[in-house]
């Protein structure tokens, strides 16, 4: 197994500051039959059980072509996780080819998109989300200077690393929606949840 790689920051965390954690591992690309609604359904499942508030942002449905119809949507799930620091991950969802299909499942008919679909996840943690360092007196923003540089490595291990592994759990519920993987991941014990 591959040592995961948190982000460390080479720099001071600053008031207001929003940290972008890199996307290019937390994405998932799939081929085949699924159910839209089931899909659409188990993510807002996931955004409930762990506290974020949804929000779509853009959404695009292009005129059908012959193989099928595309659609782009962008999701946002913010969380305010203390006074100090606030959450905000957000879907990009590229859909292509998509076309309903009609499949007998257990002697009932059900409609199922047979598509290629592409969902990556981006996540951001903005310390100090309220700005009342960032707009706050001179001795505000000293005492958030000193504090950040006194908790910078407590701050990154506590908030960083914790979005880290929420998404990777994301991710991973993504594959199991899409049956591409088993049912257990390396990293399901991490954040004390079951």
């Amino acid at each position: 197994m591959s040592a995961l790689k948190v982000p460390v920051l080479d720099h001071d965390i600053k008031a207001g500051e929003a940290i972008t954690l890199p996307s290019s591992d937390y994405s998932v690309r799939y081929n085949g039959l699924f159910d839209f609604d089931g899909l659409y359904a188990a993510i807002v499942d996931w955004t409930k059980n762990y506290g974020y508030q949804w929000h779509e942002k853009t959404y695009k449905h292009k005129v059908p072509r012959p193989k099928g119809a595309e659609q782009e949507f962008t999701w946002i799930l913010d969380k305010k996780v203390t006074e100090l620091v606030f959450y905000k991950i957000t879907i990009n969802t590229h859909v292509w080819d998509m076309m309903e299909v009609e499949v007998d499942i257990d002697g009932k008919k059900k409609l199922l998109s047979n598509a290629r679909i592409e969902i990556s996840v981006k996540g951001q943690v903005t310390f100090d989300w309220q700005k009342k360092f960032a707009k706050g007196g001179q001795f505000a923003k000293l005492w958030w200077s000193i504090y950040s540089k006194v908790m910078q490595r407590e701050l990154e291990v506590s908030y960083l690393d914790q979005l880290v592994y929420r998404l990777f759990n994301f991710q991973t519920m993504l594959k199991k929606y899409f049956d591409m993987q088993t049912k257990f991941h390396s990293y399901k014990g991490y954040l004390g949840e079951s």
